[in-house]
């Protein structure tokens, strides 16, 4: 089953909790705090498996969690850090957030993409201690991990991709060039995925072909496979047009070459400037070499003067054809003709927000808002049932100069202020 698609839901792992601990001893009077510090959270990381083929994977299983990290300990014990959680996916897949902004564009084998980052470990109570607080009895609690939906797009990896109406002869051609199989039929759309093929050109040349399953008009609409067709096209960097030249299905040649480019050239404007080269196929029909000079002039009017002539069935032509495929490829870069380059492991969603200081202050009624990335991350990791905790988390307030806004906004002592969800009293 080829499932080039896929919508998965991705989860980092929790960060640990801090802990609340003393160093008891013997002979060691006041020991002092030797809590330790949670775990990190692991991430999700996506990574190509070059032996990957399709996404069909995801329609069993949609849901990924990294592990969470381990809580502290005490006697100055941190809790481990979770496992990050790989999950493999084939080369060509393109990574996208729920909005369809591209994350990731993941075409090299072993290349890697973080697409959620686990929660950070709260601290112990260790760390809080200071000249002034000798004895601190609160810890931090870990943070949740990033989560969200992001899709999987699967686009085939193609040197030379075989683009044609239904019936041109694409399969057939695929099937005598190469090792590939397949299916041949005399009904439209009998190739409804994409097929490759490695093809063999001599002088220890090669490159592989892709038989792109069939297009007509309206397909970048979403007409007849539409989408499907079109996404795989766009990997591909030569074109190889291949025309039903006999006519005997009541089309005309040009005409449906014409299709052809309006299609790509609607779906993307970078496709018809692709290098390109026509096949015109179905050469052993008398009707074919019939229109082959007319078919010809009229390609050479629209700027298309690289034709090769061929029959797909007896291989007339073939070995001229991959020779040409395989010269134009060699004039072209490596890399891929379209998406974005592959890049470095990243994050995708929210950023850190440490570099982020604003925070601004809303009324909810009686009850006085405050909304920022810096403070919000703050009360996540706050010990709401803890006087001390929430202590100190006012001792921040006061220093990054929330609690000063808030008295510009009206509050003041025994007013209630919100922060994610939590509530506490202005002293």
């Amino acid at each position: 089953m080829f499932v080039d698609t896929a919508r998965i839901h991705v989860s980092g792992g929790a960060g640990g909790n801090g802990c609340v601990s003393f160093r008891r001893e013997k002979f060691v009077p006041r020991g002092g705090p030797d809590g330790g510090d949670g775990g990190h959270g692991g991430s999700v990381v996506l990574r190509v498996d070059p032996g990957l083929r399709t996404l069909v994977d995801f329609r069993y299983q949609r849901h990924f969690k990294a592990g969470r990290g381990q809580h502290g300990m005490g006697s100055g014990r941190h809790g481990k850090n979770g496992e990050d959680l790989v999950i493999p996916v084939p080369p060509g897949t393109l990574v996208r957030d729920d909005a369809g902004n591209v994350l990731g564009d993941l075409t090299e084998p072993g290349q890697t993409l973080v697409v959620v980052q686990g929660g950070r470990g709260g601290r112990g109570n260790a760390r809080f201690a200071t000249a002034a607080r000798r004895v601190p009895r609160f810890a931090e609690r870990g943070e949740p991990g990033e989560a969200g939906w992001i899709r999987l797009e699967l686009r085939v990896l193609a040197d030379a991709g075989l683009v044609g109406l239904p019936n041109a002869g694409k399969s057939t051609l695929l099937s005598r060039v190469s090792a590939a199989r397949p299916k041949i039929a005399d009904y439209p759309f009998t190739t409804l995925v994409p097929y490759l093929g490695v093809v063999g050109a001599g002088d220890g040349r090669s490159f592989v072909l892709a038989d792109i399953p069939g297009l007509i008009a309206g397909a970048h609409q979403g007409a007849g496979l539409g989408h499907e067709f079109l996404r795989h096209v766009e990997r591909t960097r030569v074109l190889v047009y291949v025309l039903d030249t006999s006519g005997l299905e009541g089309r005309d040649p040009l005409e449906d070459f014409e299709t052809l480019v309006a299609e790509l050239r609607a779906y993307s404007q970078d496709l018809v400037r692709r290098p390109a080269i026509v096949a015109l196929n179905k050469l052993d029909l008398p009707e074919a070499r019939a229109r082959l000079q007319t078919v010809r002039r009229g390609l050479a009017q629209r700027g298309y003067g690289a034709v090769v002539p061929v029959s797909a069935l007896t291989g007339e032509g073939l070995p001229e054809l991959v020779q040409a495929i395989a010269g134009l490829l060699q004039t072209l870069p490596a890399e891929p003709a379209a998406g974005p380059p592959p890049g470095p492991a990243r994050r995708v969603y929210r950023p850190r927000p440490r570099d982020q200081a604003g925070f601004k202050v809303e009324r909810d009624g009686e009850v006085f808002v405050l909304r920022g990335p810096r403070v919000e991350r703050l009360a996540r990791r706050i010990d709401w049932g803890n006087e001390e905790a929430v202590a100190y988390f006012r001792e921040r307030l006061g220093r990054m100069g929330a609690l000063r806004a808030l008295r510009e906004a009206g509050a003041g002592p025994g007013d209630t202020v919100r922060v994610e969800g939590a509530e506490f009293e202005l002293t």
